[in-house]
């Protein structure tokens, strides 16, 4: 069996007892178990409700040359995914192995997309007018064809994260699993716990095992968004898994291995937080393998009307509300505005202008612009707070606006959540109240 699913280009390893096994499954990610029912002394369906528990979503096939449809019926209520009665031949074997992550594949990219629709979407589109944009994208390109650590560096709002999945869509791991991990949103205490996972009393409200984000990635990419805040217990736990693939979970010893593409990104100098003794120089250089930097929405005006264009289209579908377009001093307004919140900030504008303006025709005003006496946008692009407090908008519009606003301009989440003298955990629940996370 080993041979025949060698020659389908799968890894695999093979126990002969149900202790074997257990500890291959502690140590390593599998996406099939070939189980015979009979392992000498022992009854396979024995071992199925542990090998189900220690790796959920494993597809687990049944072998025996002692079929019977009391034991297939009892294998399938345990969790079996499949039954196959000896004698069997080779492609037999293969054929059940490739319906099993067949499916296992189709159930990951349904989550995926389910995910990718909950989140507020409207995309930047990569197509572009740029010449350096376009540049970069190559570069971009021959980065992901590697399996090289990525750093990507840029302002908050420059398009870090949907970079990250076109870096994945664009490897030879395009079709594995891409997880992505928040790391401002994290608890300092439990960040070393939802990397890589801890074992049931590792601390406090540790009832179970759980399996960590670097483990829910295996084969896939793991993407760190703002990977600046990890904690200090963090840092040392992802240097030691980039130096050798290898982590062990909160609270155990037994040491495991995965086989995951790392994807990091930064709004901040990584050198500067080195400096400060906030960040690892050695996990800087493990992370700085390929370094490169997203160029801020100033230096691609001529990518901002076909974005701002884009953005109207995708929120007019959304929202119903087909037909809408910018007046000329609109387009105008938006040309000459510097966007310091980036794609951020132009998406939030039209998306606000898509709900709330009445008219079919776009206006300045309508995204928070408006035009001085030399016709440029006045201050950083935004109107003046007279021309909306006092206007007719609800409480909550006006938080909304502020928000918005202060998420888009300001470097991270936590330094928002200071501007707004609120927690952070405050502040990503309102986010998601205003449909902004």
């Amino acid at each position: 069996m080993r041979l025949c699913l060698e020659a389908d280009d799968a890894r695999v390893m093979t126990v002969g007892t149900s202790a074997g096994a257990l500890e291959a499954l502690d140590r390593s990610w599998f996406d099939v178990v070939f189980l015979d029912l009979w392992l000498q002394s022992e009854s396979g369906l024995t071992v199925l409700p542990e090998i189900l528990r220690r790796q959920s979503g494993i597809g687990v096939i049944v072998i025996t040359a002692f079929a019977s449809f009391e034991t297939a019926v009892e294998a399938m209520r345990l969790g079996a995914v499949d039954y196959l009665p000896k004698p069997f031949t080779p492609e037999q074997v293969r054929h059940a192995a490739r319906r099993v992550v067949a499916a296992n594949l189709l159930r990951r990219q349904m989550s995926e997309l389910q995910d990718r629709l909950d989140e507020s979407e409207g995309e930047a589109t990569f197509e572009t007018q740029s010449s350096s944009y376009a540049a970069f994208l190559q570069t971009v390109a021959r980065a992901a064809a590697s399996d090289s650590v990525i750093l990507l560096r840029g302002e908050s709002g420059t398009g870090k994260t949907v970079l990250a999945r076109r870096i994945r869509a664009h490897s030879k791991r395009a079709e594995r699993p891409f997880v992505t991990v928040h790391c401002p949103m994290l608890s300092s205490d439990l960040m070393s716990s939802a990397l890589f996972g801890h074992k049931k009393g590792a601390f406090t409200g540790a009832i179970a095992d759980s399996v960590g984000k670097v483990e829910a990635a295996e084969g896939g990419t793991l993407f760190l968004d703002e990977v600046a805040d990890l904690s200090p217990d963090a840092q040392a736990r992802l240097l030691r898994f980039l130096h050798d693939r290898c982590y062990e979970r909160l609270g155990e010893t037994t040491e495991r291995k995965a086989d995951v593409r790392i994807v990091a990104a930064t709004n901040r100098s990584l050198e500067t937080e080195v400096k400060s003794g906030r960040f690892r120089e050695d996990l800087l250089f493990r992370l700085n393998v390929i370094s490169l930097t997203v160029p801020p929405l100033r230096d691609r005006r001529e990518d901002l009307l076909p974005l701002a264009n884009h953005y109207l289209h995708f929120f007019s579908r959304r929202q119903a509300r087909p037909g809408l377009a910018f007046s000329p001093a609109c387009e105008n307004a938006i040309l000459n505005c510097t966007w310091p919140g980036n794609l951020r900030e132009l998406r939030n504008a039209v998306e606000r202008a898509v709900i709330l303006s009445p008219s079919s025709i776009l206006e300045p005003q309508d995204l928070g612009l408006s035009l001085g006496a030399d016709g440029l946008p006045n201050q950083a692009g935004f109107a003046s707070p007279k021309t909306t407090l006092g206007g007719d908008f609800s409480i909550a519009e006006v938080e909304r606006e502020h928000i918005a606003r202060v998420v888009a301009r300001v470097p991270s989440f936590d330094a928002a959540a200071q501007v707004l003298d609120i927690d952070a955990t405050t502040l990503q629940r309102k986010r998601k109240r205003y449909g902004l996370a």
